[in-house]
């Protein structure tokens, strides 16, 4: 089949290079425009431009020039940017969502997920049009939440299974869409603030807030990154650290990976060890 793709993160190659593995004749990809990095200005493309030049394929930053690409179905995952009817008329296009629809439409459906408890999430095949994630979905995978799983690993499941899926759909043909049912949730854009660990909300709340990535919180002063935690069952004071625990609002976490503020990311027991806290510090504090 005659393709445009249009994707710009790490998570849009595999689909890509699923489709180009599978004999589709992608006509054209649209990604964003190239970034200049903050060091040395060197201009960086996104991963989605970086594989299409190695596949030899064409590359644009401009939406519109799908329209003359002469291909037949566009392909959307992780984009980032709204598509206009115009073009969605002259091009029917299907999107690969990260999530079971229409629970998480929007930009962080994984995160949302985890931050909510869910149990269960997938990856659902979507016919686009102008509404936010609020087109007929073609088909649907659902994917188990694991109870410690980060959003970077959930993530890589579901990307393997939206290629899948994909892949799947256009070699046995699409068919008639569905129309979405049940009540729709919204999936906002991680804020950068929601990032700062309250230690005295719920144990499992920090958790889920840990698993998503980015989590941080304050030790002497300077900020101190939780990359990895589990949950145990003692009893402590919100931020009371003893040993490796911490205490939260009904329980407490054992950190297991952390990053201090200008050091890599390293065992929580080293950080420890290097640390030595006093009985009366804080995390947080």
């Amino acid at each position: 089949m005659k393709l445009a793709f249009l994707g710009t993160p790490e998570v849009a190659v595999p689909p890509l290079r699923a489709l180009v593995a599978d004999g589709h004749d992608v006509r054209l990809v649209v990604t964003r425009a190239d970034k200049r990095r903050a060091r040395g200005g060197t201009l960086m493309p996104s991963p989605v431009k970086a594989a299409a030049l190695e596949l030899g394929l064409p590359v644009t930053a401009q939406v519109d020039d799908v329209i003359g690409a002469g291909a037949e179905l566009g392909v959307v995952v992780a984009f980032g940017r709204l598509i206009k009817p115009h073009v969605l008329d002259a091009l029917p296009m299907v999107n690969v969502h990260f999530s079971l629809l229409p629970r998480w439409r929007g930009a962080a459906p994984v995160e949302r997920a985890i931050l909510a408890g869910d149990a269960e999430t997938g990856v659902c095949l979507m016919q686009l049009e102008e509404g936010l994630d609020t087109g007929p979905v073609y088909a649907c995978t659902r994917v188990d939440v694991g109870p410690e799983e980060t959003a970077a690993e959930l993530r890589a499941r579901l990307v393997k299974a939206g290629t899948e899926l994909l892949i799947d759909s256009l070699r046995t043909g699409l068919g008639t869409p569905t129309v979405q049912e049940g009540e729709p949730t919204y999936a906002d854009k991680i804020d950068p603030a929601e990032h700062h660990i309250d230690w005295t909300r719920p144990a499992e709340a920090v958790d889920r807030l840990i698993r998503i990535g980015d989590a941080w919180t304050t030790f002497r002063g300077k900020r101190l990154k939780v990359s990895r935690a589990r949950l145990v069952h003692d009893g402590l004071g919100p931020g009371a650290l003893v040993g490796a625990r911490v205490g939260t609002g009904d329980g407490a976490l054992e950190l297991v990976e952390v990053q201090p503020e200008g050091k890599v990311p390293m065992a929580a027991a080293d950080w420890l060890n290097g640390a030595h806290p006093r009985s009366d510090e804080r995390l947080g504090d």
